[in-house]
């Protein structure tokens, strides 16, 4: 008999969050630092691209955390 594994979901930040949650939310899933995933978003908007209408789109696609985060070891 196997125990279930928790599954990883992405979902966005609610207690490591600046605006929607959506780079604390990538950084628990992944296990980086918020602060990274930042620095990197912020340092990609200085590239032509789309950067804030895909910001916008994880806003709305990625549902809001229900519980507080566990990390999973």
């Amino acid at each position: 008999m196997t125990t279930p594994t928790p599954t990883r979901r992405l979902t966005r930040s609610t207690s490591d969050k600046w605006i929607a949650g959506i780079c604390g939310g990538l950084a628990e899933y992944f296990g980086w630092n918020a602060n990274l995933i930042r620095a990197l978003f912020v340092l990609s908007c200085l590239l032509p691209g789309p950067q804030f209408v895909i910001y916008l789109v994880l806003w709305l696609v990625i549902p809001k955390n229900k519980g507080p985060y566990v990390a999973q070891g």
